[in-house]
């Protein structure tokens, strides 16, 4: 009997992807206005900036753990507890600047001042744009009357809030949030989940684990022994050791999964 519903937040609840698009599209622009040119190629060569510079500090393997992107490094301030926290806080204001600068001077434009401006738009244009899928609060509705609902995501503790305090719709729903900086691990590190489940005071038969990552919510899920479903909306094919237990293309389509899976144990 199901419960209780770990929800992942990042493309599962929030659409994350289209978020960072809008930033660095909304950026872009600014730059072509800046510069008179169209600045052809600059949103892929900060992109590929960006990530190499991040793989090169000290904290990379920390971030990597906790699950802390590069492009979540170019908006994120980093103001936590614990020393590799700390370490990012201090990194982030360089890696910012040197990831636009750079991206600038690959496409032919050495502007370093202007790096700087456009490093301080992205972080304005990324909290501007916060985007939820339309049937997030729809399936949440239908869910909160019936089941207890925990949301476990992995990051910063301090920029997994901002997101839900620029969505304040979303953390009501949920009886437990879960960050996994505040943890010390993160998905698909299985202590996490073991956390979760003793959070919500549920064995892993009780709980279903919904998320779009098959690499951290999906193998998570597995490895402790809680059923998962996988939320495909690109359709992309199963790779690696992540089994999904469901999959689904749709968000909508979990509230007919979980009908069929209680009907099923009422037998």
């Amino acid at each position: 009997m199901i419960k209780v519903i770990f929800f992942d937040l990042d493309d599962t609840l929030l659409w994350d992807k289209k978020s960072v698009q809008t930033a660095f599209d909304e950026t872009c622009r600014y730059a072509a206005e800046q510069t008179g040119t169209p600045c052809a190629g600059l949103e892929q060569a900060v992109r590929e900036e960006a990530t190499d510079l991040y793989a090169g500090y000290d904290t990379y393997e920390f971030t990597r753990m906790i699950g802390i992107n590069p492009f979540e490094g170019l908006w994120g301030s980093f103001d936590d507890e614990g020393t590799e926290f700390q370490q990012m806080k201090k990194i982030v204001p360089a890696y910012r600047r040197e990831a636009w600068t750079r991206g600038l001077a690959r496409i032919g434009i050495d502007r370093p001042e202007l790096g700087v401006q456009l490093a301080d738009h992205f972080i304005e244009a990324r909290q501007r744009n916060p985007f939820v899928y339309e049937e997030s609060f729809e399936v949440l509705d239908a869910l909160k009357e019936r089941y207890s609902l925990l949301l476990l995501t992995n990051g910063s503790p301090g920029l997994q809030q901002q997101k839900l305090t620029i969505t304040p719709e979303i953390s009501p729903y949920f009886d437990h949030i879960i960050i996994s900086g505040g943890f010390g691990k993160g998905k698909p590190d299985p202590a996490i989940f073991r956390h979760a489940l003793d959070i919500a005071g549920v064995s892993a038969d009780e709980v279903l684990m919904v998320g779009d990552n098959l690499m951290t919510d999906i193998l998570g899920a597995g490895r402790a022994g809680i059923r998962s479903v996988w939320i495909n909306r690109e359709e992309k094919t199963v790779t690696g050791p992540a089994e999904p237990t469901f999959e689904i293309q749709h968000l909508s389509q979990l509230l007919p999964l979980l009908d069929e899976l209680n009907a099923t144990n009422k037998k």
